[in-house]
């Protein structure tokens, strides 16, 4: 197949080109100009079959007349484009103008799904970003050695009913609790500010939970977690981390559990009750 990967920054779209490649895919990288980092192309020219082209944000005509050009027929999205960006930096072309038109509201998901519908539009199907990921997701249980403790569970249970709350309302996915009070809520900002926020108001011992939407599209904007999430714990003081189990991609694999557990924090995989 000829796959398409629209590439954000951040180490999922390396992860993803290389595991579509071994899965015998060729791939054409549309790499966002502001966003996917510089070595991306030397990781596409490993391939010469996988051609990258630097695309900037708001050019979905040309993205999507590249992907035409190469037969696509399949895309997926993968990497973070910062969400103060797709708001402030914006230029549209006439193909996203049309999008932005026909949005009932101006929220990332409405935006990127309107966008997956004019790829539809095209012949071009946007499939889950973590379709050739499986083995970097969280599993259901706690994934450290340490479990947490009786009271840190409070805090997480607390958690994740305000967690829940401001994903299903579009805010964010992050929340940081100490001792059943809410310390910091994630807008725009993205979770490591988040984790530096709440260590900043709290101090040490805070607990930080993220999840999923309550009809978390896999398509976009998946919650992701690397060893730089349990760096801004660390230095944060931060002690457990909950993510939602089949639905949070840890970017890092086993070295996240790894450094976890070398700083002395848990990290649970929470089965949401109506999962």
């Amino acid at each position: 197949m000829r796959l398409g990967l629209i590439a954000g920054n951040g180490r999922f779209p390396f992860l993803v080109l290389d595991a579509a490649r071994g899965a015998g895919h060729d791939v054409t990288v549309i790499a966002i100009k502001e966003e996917a980092f510089p070595d991306l192309a030397d990781a596409a020219r490993r391939a010469p079959e996988a051609p990258l082209h630097w695309v900037s944000l708001g050019q979905l005509g040309t993205c999507i007349r590249l992907l035409e050009d190469a037969g696509v027929t399949e895309a997926v999205m993968a990497g973070q484009v910062k969400h103060t960006k797709l708001f402030a930096d914006i230029v549209p072309d006439l193909t996203l103008m049309s999008v932005l038109m026909r949005l009932k509201a101006r929220n990332t998901d409405a935006l990127i799904s309107g966008v997956a519908d004019a790829l539809g539009d095209h012949g071009i199907t946007l499939r889950d970003s973590t379709a050739f990921l499986a083995p970097l997701m969280a599993g259901a249980r706690v994934l450290t050695a340490r479990s947490p403790s009786a009271e840190e569970q409070a805090d997480l249970d607390f958690g994740y009913r305000m967690a829940d709350a401001i994903a299903g309302l579009d805010i964010g996915q992050t929340i940081a609790v100490k001792t059943g009070a809410v310390v910091a809520v994630e807008a725009m900002e993205g979770t490591d500010a988040v984790v530096a926020r709440a260590g900043q108001l709290a101090g040490s011992g805070v607990r930080i939970v993220k999840v999923a939407k309550p009809h978390q599209d896999m398509r976009f904007d998946v919650p992701v977690i690397g060893v730089s999430t349990i760096e801004a714990m660390a230095a944060a003081g931060a002690t457990v981390l909950s993510v939602d189990a089949g639905k949070t991609l840890m970017v890092d694999g086993q070295a996240v559990i790894r450094a976890a557990d070398e700083a002395g924090i848990a990290i649970v995989g929470r089965v949401k009750p109506d999962a």
